[in-house]
């Protein structure tokens, strides 16, 4: 990815040189976190295009097939996973490389403008390596005493974020890419990151409107036990603090996730 070290570079420059983020009224959101990356983006004078807030990804460059997805996250808070809505995580998707970008901000900050508390940039491979699953809102009709009641099955998707996955992140500035990208002589690495793919696939689920049972359909993964190494970069200047696979197990992760999701 070409343009993925010179905005890292950029972000971690800003965050250094005291930039804050902006908040532009109460009901923003993370949005704010996205413009503060916007206004970065424009520094590195790519050419880039941005859709809706419903779009996927928030940001395409013009000139190269490659985007960034942004994850703004409350600190303390909400941030071993995220909501995906309407699109499963992915390194490519629609003919692009995807990066993800999460950045942590105070959560009660005493003023409407306030610092990136950390800052981590990672390729969405590293999130999910698959590239073939093809998202799709359903819906069937009839349900209800009179039968005039449409059922929409719209998927969300609850993803764990770097700062689950990886230790050693927090406070820090951290680009996470696949192994076979090079960083040039301004970035340092701090740490080679391991996945490796699941037993099984879950391909489809059934739910039960009586019992309120929901059903997952598995497969054998035919891939399983791969594994997707990455490495962790630094930009020079930074902490030399490692980053490493926190070692626990996937469903470890995943109570986790539906812990946190749940309150």
């Amino acid at each position: 990815m070409k343009t993925v070290f010179p905005t890292f570079k950029r972000c971690v420059q800003a965050i250094r040189e005291g930039v804050f983020i902006k908040k532009v009224s109460a009901t923003d959101k993370e949005f704010h976190f996205q413009n503060w990356f916007e206004d970065r983006l424009k520094e590195t004078e790519f050419n880039y295009e941005s859709g809706g807030r419903n779009s996927y990804p928030d940001f395409r460059i013009v000139s190269l097939a490659e985007g960034y997805e942004l994850k703004g996250l409350a600190y303390p808070g909400r941030d071993a996973s995220f909501d995906s809505n309407s699109q499963v995580p992915t390194g490519f998707h629609n003919g692009r490389s995807i990066c993800y970008v999460f950045g942590r901000y105070p959560k009660n900050p005493d003023g409407n403008e306030y610092p990136v508390l950390d800052l981590v940039i990672c390729h969405g491979d590293f999130l999910n390596a698959d590239h073939n699953y093809v998202h799709g809102n359903k819906n069937f009709k009839g349900f209800g005493s009179y039968g005039d009641i449409l059922i929409r099955d719209r998927k969300m998707y609850v993803v764990p974020t770097p700062f689950r996955l990886v230790e050693g992140l927090a406070h820090q500035h951290t680009l996470i890419l696949p192994s076979s990208i090079d960083a040039d002589t301004d970035f340092f690495e701090v740490g080679e990151l391991i996945r490796i793919e699941a037993t099984e696939l879950l391909v489809g689920y059934s739910f039960d409107l009586q019992t309120n049972e929901i059903l997952p359909k598995t497969v054998p993964n035919p891939d399983a036990g791969t594994r997707h190494t990455f490495r962790a970069w630094r930009l020079k200047g930074s902490p030399t603090a490692p980053a490493r696979m926190h070692e626990f197990r996937s469903e470890a992760v995943l109570d986790a996730i539906e812990a946190e999701a749940s309150e």
